[in-house]
């Protein structure tokens, strides 16, 4: 039965909209963070998990996507032979995300865009090293969703005037501040 839902999820995960979309949840996962919402984090995290098969199979699926997923999916099935290579990716997977709410939860819109960036880079760079040729099938979902993502995160700090750096927001000290 287990299974039989991954192979389910698995030809669905073959999809490449879910691949467009999953980078957009980088935006309820930012603003979750900025209301400090662990409610609205939390179930941000379960639509970011679920999101891979909730498109329906292609009719074809092209060949470089095919590969990039089967190295994932070996990589997947032989984790009980744990690499250091497969323990620090998914250690970089949890860490980034911590980061990216962090750094919203601090209220930082400039760290927030320099994680947002760092994670899409390094998305793309794990991929071609890991997949070879295949890693560049992953290339152009990164680049529209960390255009899409920047580009929102810049219009939303335009339109509430908020600033965009790296330093820390001031807080008012006394009377007079």
């Amino acid at each position: 039965m287990l299974q039989e839902f991954l192979d389910w999820a698995y030809a669905r995960h073959t999809n490449t909209l879910s691949w467009y979309i999953r980078p957009l949840f980088v935006l309820p996962l930012a603003y979750f963070a900025w209301r400090r919402s662990w409610k609205g984090i939390a179930l941000t995290i379960v639509a970011l998990l679920t999101s891979m098969f909730w498109f329906p199979p292609p009719q074809q699926v092209d060949p470089q996507v095919q590969a990039f997923l089967d190295m994932e999916k070996e990589l997947i099935l032989n984790i009980g032979e744990l690499s250091p290579l497969y323990l620090l990716s998914v250690l970089a997977v949890v860490g980034s995300l911590t980061a990216l709410c962090l750094a919203f939860w601090r209220r930082s819109l400039g760290w927030g865009l320099v994680i947002i960036n760092l994670i899409a880079v390094l998305k793309v760079a794990w991929s071609i090293s890991e997949g070879g040729d295949s890693g560049w099938a992953v290339l152009l979902p990164a680049a529209v969703g960390l255009l899409l993502c920047d580009l929102a995160i810049i219009w939303a700090a335009r339109r509430l005037h908020l600033p965009i750096s790296l330093r820390r927001p001031r807080t008012a000290t006394g009377p007079g501040s």
